[in-house]
């Protein structure tokens, strides 16, 4: 990650605003409260930024992106599907591990995003999750993957193991997030196993 003091003012503001968002919470932080974080007028900030939605819809699309980027690149190999889930889980924590506070926002934060933009990051979320799904069923039709499970609840369990991630990681004192990655997927893939 990069410094913030090489980062252009207004990435300098959407970097800021992310510590803001997760420090109090969205609904709970202002343009006054970013300024003063920043020790800028809160004028000023406008010169950079719209609104403080135009900063948490960065946050958020920008981390989809990230996310879909990492996935498309394991659905481009020929790999058997367990090998992908495992492929897939070590990506999405490799894009969270990168930017941690940026994921906290994206997993916590994205509620209040107004609409059209709610609707859309949901629906992008839902097909991320959706693709997921299908590698398990893939794997299921291969034989790779037992019959009786149930694609929602292994999606659903998946996820919810490594969206909690933000609340826990510390790169300091843990494994590296490739490790960790490959430990969780260990754990998540095993279970789908025949």
């Amino acid at each position: 990650m990069e410094t913030i003091t090489t980062l252009s003012r207004k990435e300098q503001v959407i970097r800021n605003a992310a510590e803001l968002f997760r420090e109090k919470g969205y609904a709970a932080s202002s343009m006054r409260d970013l300024a003063q974080k920043m020790g800028i007028e809160a004028a000023s900030l406008y010169s950079h930024i719209r609104s403080k939605e135009e900063i948490l819809q960065h946050l958020c699309f920008d981390m989809a992106a990230e996310f879909r980027k990492s996935l498309d690149e394991v659905e481009k190999q020929k790999l058997p599907a367990s090998e992908k889930l495992r492929k897939g889980i070590v990506g999405h924590i490799k894009v969270m591990a990168k930017d941690l506070i940026a994921s906290a926002v994206f997993m916590n934060e994205h509620r209040h995003l107004s609409q059209p933009y709610l609707r859309e990051f949901l629906l992008l979320r839902i097909n991320y999750i959706n693709r997921f799904k299908d590698i398990i069923e893939e794997g299921i039709q291969s034989g790779e993957f037992k019959e009786t499970i149930d694609k929602k609840l292994a999606v659903m369990t998946l996820f919810s193991s490594l969206n909690w991630m933000p609340q826990w990681y510390d790169p300091h004192n843990n494994i590296v997030p490739d490790d960790l990655g490959q430990q969780l997927s260990d754990m998540l893939v095993n279970g789908l196993k025949k």
